[in-house]
């Protein structure tokens, strides 16, 4: 227990960042209307594509011969970023087919 509160102690402003930017973000998000959410998904596509880079990058500096927090983190940060754009050229995607003409 003395361990986790000198760890809070030791971090508290950057908790207290990371804390307030998970109340602002959902705050952001949940007062975005709904014509907005695909431009900004696309913008989230392009951070995801840093993300992935980044991962890359981490992964070929990472220690191969044994598991360690690098590795599992830029498979991690692989992973979800190729995720996140995936979706968001599905998303895309489908917004684009609703401005199709229809065929007879």
């Amino acid at each position: 227990m003395e361990q986790i509160l000198q760890f809070f102690f030791t971090y508290k402003e950057a908790i207290f960042i990371i804390a307030l930017s998970i109340f602002l973000g959902i705050e952001v998000i949940s007062n975005v209307p709904s014509v907005l959410h695909t431009p900004l998904m696309s913008g989230a596509n392009a951070i995801s594509g840093v993300i992935i880079i980044g991962g890359i990058i981490l992964v070929g500096h990472a220690d191969a011969s044994r598991i360690s927090l690098e590795m599992i983190l830029g498979v991690l940060a692989v992973i979800f970023g190729t995720l996140n754009v995936v979706g968001g050229f599905v998303v895309t995607d489908r917004m684009l087919e609703m401005f199709k003409k229809k065929k007879k």
